[in-house]
């Protein structure tokens, strides 16, 4: 197990779980659990040894957002004054400008192993964001949901205008942010936000249940390209684009090792042990995107 502050990392049985385990803060996040939650899906992406990653909280909390211990100031990142020059002018392309909830999410978003969130309370602000980049988001029936940065003066973060829109549809997505009202879990299932909602004593048993499918089930190399093939594909603008991928894919990997063991244990009736490793056997077209302006 990695040591961390802010979050406990563990894997069992090919399942890495990240807890965010400051529970007397409500798993309220500041700059240094953010960073460490990125080092540990680092972590869990390169690890052979990992086929799915769980994000939980400890305690009655699933995240409260940003801590807010500094006060007025508590949305001001450190050291962000020396950004705007004498004259008042900001210097927006300065790479120290970016919110750290957006590095967040474009981290899950790059990821190669699929990410379920297990939420298990309250999700508000940065909290409600995190889960958006996430795969198959399961809920306790007591978690809520809150997009309350309008009511705290700021505007949405995580990438969560790009997410959300797409998760919950655009209507719902401006009715959420612009009130910043907190939703039930019964109204996040029916919008999309969450894949199920399950009693609380059920819950991690039931993110493990979803983890334990993907990874007993299916081959990692392909989890890998197909994660990337439908997060990619929501900004494509034509069904050529995703054609033009899928042939690609289908190409290498009808010849490799892990399709004549996915036909061979079909037909033998038995659990597939899959040989290709997300490490060192992704095909050669990957990644077939533009680089991002920030990765």
């Amino acid at each position: 197990m990695m040591a961390f502050e802010f979050i406990r990392y563990e894997v069992a049985d090919k399942i890495a779980t990240i807890t965010m385990a400051r529970p007397e803060k409500l798993n309220a996040v500041n700059g240094a659990m953010v960073r460490e939650m990125m080092d540990a899906l680092g972590v869990a992406d390169a690890d052979d040894k990992v086929g799915a990653v769980i994000v939980t909280g400890e305690g009655r909390a699933f995240c409260a957002g940003a801590d807010l211990s500094r006060g007025e100031d508590s949305f001001v990142a450190p050291d962000s004054d020396r950004l705007t020059s004498a004259d008042g002018k900001v210097d927006y392309s300065n790479d120290a400008i970016r919110e750290v909830g957006g590095r967040l999410a474009l981290v899950l978003y790059n990821m190669r192993k699929p990410v379920i969130a297990a939420i298990n309370g309250a999700a508000a602000g940065l909290g409600a964001t995190l889960i958006l980049p996430m795969d198959i988001r399961i809920a306790a029936e007591e978690a809520r949901f809150g997009f309350v940065f309008a009511r705290r003066g700021m505007v949405l973060e995580t990438a969560a205008s790009f997410f959300l829109p797409r998760i919950a549809g655009i209507s719902k997505s401006l009715e959420w942010c612009m009130s910043g009202r907190m939703v039930g879990a019964a109204e996040a299932l029916e919008y999309g936000l969450v894949t199920a909602v399950v009693p609380q004593s059920e819950l991690l048993a039931e993110a493990k249940r979803v983890a334990r499918d993907i990874v007993d089930n299916a081959a990692p190399v392909s989890v890998a390209l197909v994660r990337q093939m439908l997060w990619r594909g929501l900004g494509m603008t034509h069904p050529m684009e995703a054609h033009r991928i899928e042939s690609r894919g289908i190409y290498v990997r009808s010849r490799a090792a892990d399709a004549k063991e996915g036909v061979s244990s079909f037909l033998q009736k038995r659990a597939p042990d899959f040989p290709d490793r997300v490490s060192s056997d992704l095909p050669d077209f990957y990644p077939w995107w533009d680089e991002p302006e920030y990765s």
